[in-house]
């Protein structure tokens, strides 16, 4: 037998015992039915709750939760979609979702055995101003559910009705704002952006009453539920809002903390003093301070960098939250909270998807790294108020979101152009480029991957694979594009990587697909017909961004003339952020 032979042999052999794996791996995975899910309610056990159980809207002291039911009206509820790997996650069999008392479960309808259902308490800066006690106003946590590698993981409705938090509204959710919040909390996770998940969306069967555009027209839309799921749904107000009420609620910040180490960061409650966390102040007589002494340095100072990393990664694919309030800061450093968020068609650093947030544009594109930063501050002035940590570690960990974000931020645009080292000046003639002639930003780093490490190119070729996003450019312009592909070609020669290689590298970073907001209101307005099929499909191509996917080719075109109507863009935002702003997450 020759070698290529016994190559090829070999090769056989090895994919069929990774199929057997594979089928073992499901045969052995655990699959539950809801009744036998492994619940363990720590929140409710080891923190203090409010004592009273009613959903009257009242201001809840010395309290982080408040024991709710789901209370939303239903009539004859369905499910819209779902997601197999997120039944994974908490060991459900997927075949759950065939029950036909599925739908009403997940509305809140029926209670889930075992649950253990409540609303979480905080507080927030909303646009820069201490906005007081927040809270889930239409969130209800139905548990924590413990899989079998054991991982905890949070269920909660989104849309399930009133709690104490709900202030003047009605604790529901629209049809609208649900499809946007299940379809990106499932294609930011594709995408390899940490995030809150979504198990499943249903329609309620009834209807809710909204004012979309706020001109004294209210219609009503249908209802929906979502179901999210993360670790935890802690945010940067959920201590805030004790330490904001003063020395009787102080200990409750550090008992929050305490949970929060133990359960989300048992690392650094294992810490050993012979490690070595240490930094430098650069002060006299107190020139290094040791973390390992401080489990609380240690902690602020990874939520620090979980976050940079976070928003790092946002700016890498052009996503905008839109409304980045202190409430809306996941502890774990997760994309929480699916309001008025929108990626990047055309490149504009002051792309803001939040009509309300057009005057000042504080939440815009550019923007987000800073407002990381000054929330990751007041975060830190609520564990100083505590006690918990000093000024000096206060400002380590503001010192560490830079380098964090700096470095991710620097390593992703890195890799989106195929590089092997970071150019600057590159990088940043290229942004500028993009923003002077509105370039879609996602189609033209996909596109980048073709320029062809080649300085024998004539200059009238050498922007022809990026013909398609370089639209209406004149002369002058297109001079300065064929500037920049001449230095970016000098520097893929000077790396001296293939070109087949740096392609599949490249588009593994660079998504082919991502969940424009046309696409959402697609298949929003098919679903709101009865159509859920759209919703479904677009799950799908959501759930493999980076795969070319023959057939699908039309979710990854240029949004039509329709998506830029001024009609659509109110529509398409205002809706989605200021019902969910003004009353609640």
């Amino acid at each position: 037998m020759d070698s290529s032979t016994t190559d090829v042999n070999l090769s056989v052999d090895s994919i069929t015992d990774d199929l057997k794996n594979q089928s073992l791996g499901e045969e052995e995975r655990v699959k539950l039915k809801l009744e036998d899910l492994n619940w363990d309610h720590s929140f409710v056990r080891e923190l203090p709750g409010d004592p009273r159980t009613d959903s009257i809207p009242r201001q809840v002291l010395h309290a982080c939760y408040t024991k709710v039911s789901p209370s939303a009206e239903v009539e004859n509820p369905q499910l819209v979609a779902w997601s197999d790997s997120v039944a994974e996650l908490l060991d459900l069999d997927p075949k759950e979702f065939e029950r036909s008392d599925f739908p009403l479960i997940f509305s809140g309808a029926s209670p889930l055995v075992g649950g253990l259902s409540y609303a979480q308490c905080y507080g927030g800066h909303q646009f820069g101003t201490w906005a007081g006690q927040l809270g889930d106003g239409r969130a209800i946590t139905l548990g924590e559910v413990l899989n079998s590698h054991g991982e905890r993981w949070e269920l909660q409705l989104k849309g399930a009705g009133k709690t104490p938090y709900s202030r003047f509204a009605d604790g529901l959710a629209v049809l609208r704002s649900s499809i946007r919040e299940f379809l990106c909390s499932e294609a930011m996770h594709s995408l390899g952006i940490p995030t809150t998940r979504a198990l499943c969306l249903v329609t309620t069967g009834k209807y809710v009453t909204r004012d979309m555009f706020y001109d004294g027209n209210p219609k009503d839309e249908p209802g929906a539920v979502v179901c999210r799921v993360a670790q935890s749904f802690l945010r940067f107000g959920s201590y805030q809002i004790h330490a904001s009420r003063g020395k009787e609620d102080l200990d409750i910040v550090r008992t929050l903390a305490d949970y929060t180490i133990r359960h989300h960061f048992p690392h650094i409650e294992n810490m050993s003093k012979i490690e070595s966390l240490s930094f430098s102040t650069g002060k006299e007589g107190s020139s290094v301070v040791d973390l390992t002494s401080n489990k609380y340095a240690a902690w602020i100072v990874e939520v620090a960098e979980r976050t940079a990393s976070l928003i790092a990664r946002w700016q890498g694919v052009g996503f905008t939250h839109g409304v980045l309030n202190t409430d809306n800061m996941s502890v774990l450093g997760l994309t929480i909270d699916y309001g008025p968020f929108g990626f990047l068609d055309a490149f504009d650093p002051s792309y803001t998807p939040n009509t309300t947030d057009l005057p000042g544009r504080r939440y815009c594109f550019a923007n987000q790294p800073d407002i990381g930063l000054w929330n990751i501050a007041q975060f830190t002035s609520t564990l100083s108020a505590a006690q918990l940590i000093n000024e000096e570690e206060a400002n380590y960990a503001m010192e560490r979101y830079g380098t964090k974000f700096m470095d991710e931020y620097q390593s992703i645009m890195t890799r989106k152009l195929g590089l092997l080292k970071y150019n600057k000046q590159l990088i940043n003639k290229l942004l500028n480029n993009m923003a002077v002639d509105k370039v879609d930003y996602t189609n033209f780093f996909r596109l980048l991957s073709n320029i062809k490490a080649d300085t024998s190119i004539p200059e009238d070729e050498l922007i022809v694979p990026l013909k398609a996003v370089l639209l209406d450019i004149g002369k002058e312009r297109k001079e300065a594009w064929i500037s920049w592909v001449k230095a970016y070609i000098q520097e893929l020669v000077a790396s001296g990587i293939q070109d087949k290689e740096r392609k599949v590298a490249m588009n593994s970073v660079n998504p082919r697909y991502i969940l424009r907001n046309y696409l959402c209101q697609s298949a929003i307005d098919a679903a709101e017909q009865g159509d859920d099929g759209e919703v479904r499909r677009l799950l799908k191509v959501m759930e493999r961004p980076f795969d070319e996917q023959p057939g699908m080719e039309k979710y990854a075109r240029l949004p039509p003339a329709w998506a830029y109507r001024p009609g659509f863009e109110f529509k398409r935002t205002a809706c989605f952020c200021i019902i969910a702003e003004k009353y609640d997450n």
